[in-house]
């Protein structure tokens, strides 16, 4: 195992953080589900034992059992030996006691007395404006005092002047957020991990193979990972290239199989900052654009299409379309789309004014697209 400096901590963290999001599941006499608690924990122990020292869980990870699961697992002395991170669960935050209130019922769920980093879940730009205007500092300084909670960050999906504007609002120990080689330019972006390292907020990396989707290419993506002398599977390929940035201090994986805990442990001895060469690079590069020349609309998500008159989502539509050809889940797609009916806003209602094709800058057929789209999510 690789390990890193975790910024004021002055600890050495595992380069693999074992995230308690994706655990091994059974299915009950009901037809529901639960964590399959006798194998999560004998592979988060494993983890472990081989050198894994940041363990992530949430309130609302597993329905809410991944924190009493997590706390189970780290008996036996296993606690002492790591990191623990849980998260405020901000939506169910309407008053500033509600914070209190919150933390209180995960640290009884974890059982423990105090975790190592207690994260503002989630955050975008309204939730985080929420906060502020709840006070989340005083809070967060209050925790730290009683020593409930060590060190303090927050977890992130917006865009890059959100993560800019909250980055520059607190004193952080770290943050959390979506990164891997499809999503450098998405989100919290590479610029923002570069700007928290130039502030000396280390960062912790979720979603590093998007959600699984790296770990199973397309025909074409797979073709070259093949091709490569290095012999080298798609998730190495995936975890070097984050785990190449010196400000990432740990890349977290949601384990579902022993098979897959084994294989990361063997990643993980090799994914060190900077030991990418030029040629590796390349190659990654050219994994991206072979991504994403399986995009089939144009769009930047620029908004000037937005608003609708007639309300429909036209970026967040083209968006779903896109990421279903890209990695190969046209089969997501339906599910993705209905997301949209369901929030009044897909292509059904376009009446084809042509407002947006008159402003788009990319010169798109918005409404021939828009009329695809819907029937092919049928």
């Amino acid at each position: 195992m690789q390990y890193h400096p975790f910024g004021k901590t002055g600890r050495q963290v595992s380069r693999l953080g074992f995230g308690m999001m994706r655990l091994p599941t059974k299915t009950l006499e009901d037809g529901s589900t639960t964590i399959d608690r006798e194998e999560a924990t004998r592979m988060l122990r494993h983890g472990i034992d081989r050198g894994i020292n940041y363990v992530d869980t949430a309130y609302g990870y597993h329905n809410g059992e991944s924190e009493i699961l997590t706390g189970l697992a780290l008996k036996d002395g296993y606690r002492e030996r790591v990191m623990l991170t849980t998260k405020l669960p901000q939506w169910l935050v309407n008053k500033e006691d509600d914070c209190d209130r919150l933390l209180d019922e995960q640290l009884r769920k974890l059982d423990v007395s105090f975790v190592d980093f207690y994260l503002l879940h989630a955050l975008n730009g309204e939730a985080f404006t929420k906060l502020q205007k709840l006070h989340y500092q005083k809070f967060l300084e209050k925790a730290k005092a009683d020593g409930r909670i060590r060190y303090a960050g927050f977890s992130f999906h917006d865009e890059k002047a959100q993560f800019l504007r909250m980055i520059d609002d607190y004193d952080w120990d770290m943050a959390q957020i979506q990164f891997n080689y499809l999503d450098d330019e998405n989100q919290a972006t590479l610029e923002g991990l570069l700007y928290a390292g130039e502030k000396g907020i280390p960062i912790v990396v979720m979603e590093p193979l998007r959600g699984g989707a790296l770990a199973n290419p397309p025909s074409d993506v797979k073709a070259l990972l093949d091709g490569h002398a290095s012999g080298r599977s798609a998730v190495d390929w995936a975890f070097r290239y984050v785990g190449d940035f010196p400000q990432v201090a740990t890349i977290l994986s949601g384990m579902s199989t022993m098979e897959q805990v084994e294989d990361n442990l063997r990643i993980f001895e090799q994914v060190k900052p900077n030991s990418l060469n030029g040629q590796d690079k390349a190659f990654i590069a050219t994994l991206k654009q072979r991504y994403l020349a399986r995009v089939k609309v144009g769009c930047t998500a620029c908004n000037y299409c937005q608003p609708c008159p007639e309300g429909v989502l036209i970026p967040r539509i083209f968006s779903i379309y896109n990421e279903a050809y890209m990695l190969d889940q046209v089969d997501s797609l339906k599910w993705n789309y209905g997301g949209v009916m369901r929030d009044g806003g897909d292509g059904s209602l376009c009446v084809a004014c042509g407002q947006c094709e008159a402003v788009c800058p990319q010169q798109l057929p918005i409404i021939e697209s828009l009329k695809v789209i819907h029937a092919e999510a049928q």
